[in-house]
């Protein structure tokens, strides 16, 4: 791999790190104003048709916002992630576990393969509450993953970056690509703010379009 190669794949992997960071943190809890203000102010990927109409309709609300934005969303993110008023109808509970399990139950086999593939890996999930299936820290999963590609290859270690982006391509496929369809489609179907919609169908995109950047870059260094 020449450096200039090796250069592109380290600004690659940096800006799939970051991606993923912001991904992260909009579903690990409510939005703050600053959050709010940044979001309203970054320019997000838009490369194919349902990435751009998800970031479109998030830029869309934001470029509405108010003194009463951040409280009209933490309404929506509790009533769709966490069933807030809602009573006994499932909205759209962000765990793995739910989507995958037969009883639809938190807690279940999903979750013990996302910790087993942490420890795996000589991660921790840090102090944050949540199950490890809860899509906010397997977003962070692939976001340290990401990162230790991007130090590998700047450190000349391709075979580590190559094995690093095979967990990640891996991960996706076994984990976020297996129920973040559903968990999408019940975000669309509760959320109450173009935001939240938004941020579903930006989210699947974005997914689909890392898993496909990934495939590519895998079958041409291990062929």
């Amino acid at each position: 791999m020449g450096l200039h190669e090796r250069e592109e794949l380290v600004a690659m992997n940096t800006a799939r790190k970051g991606f993923y960071e912001f991904l992260a943190s909009v579903y690990k809890v409510e939005l703050t104003e600053e959050q709010i203000e940044s979001l309203a102010k970054c320019d997000l990927p838009a490369d194919d048709e349902f990435v751009g109409a998800g970031y479109s309709a998030v830029k869309e609300y934001l470029r509405h916002r108010d003194s009463g934005t951040r409280q009209e969303l933490a309404v929506d993110y509790a009533r769709v992630f966490l069933g807030a008023g809602m009573y006994e109808q499932i909205t759209a509970p962000p765990y793995e576990s739910v989507y995958t399990s037969e009883r639809r139950l938190l807690m279940q086999e999903a979750r013990a393969e996302v910790l087993a593939t942490l420890r795996e890996n000589e991660l921790k999930r840090g102090n944050w509450n949540e199950a490890e299936d809860h899509i906010a820290l397997e977003l962070e999963f692939m976001q340290r993953m990401a990162l230790r590609a991007a130090e590998a290859l700047s450190d000349n270690a391709e075979d580590e970056a190559i094995a690093y982006l095979r967990t990640s391509y891996d991960f996706l496929e076994n984990h976020l690509l297996n129920w973040v369809p559903m968990l999408v489609a019940d975000m669309r179907m509760h959320a109450r703010t173009l935001f939240y919609q938004g941020l579903g169908q930006l989210t699947l995109g974005s997914l689909q379009e890392d898993e496909a950047v990934l495939r590519e870059l895998l079958d041409s260094v291990e062929a």
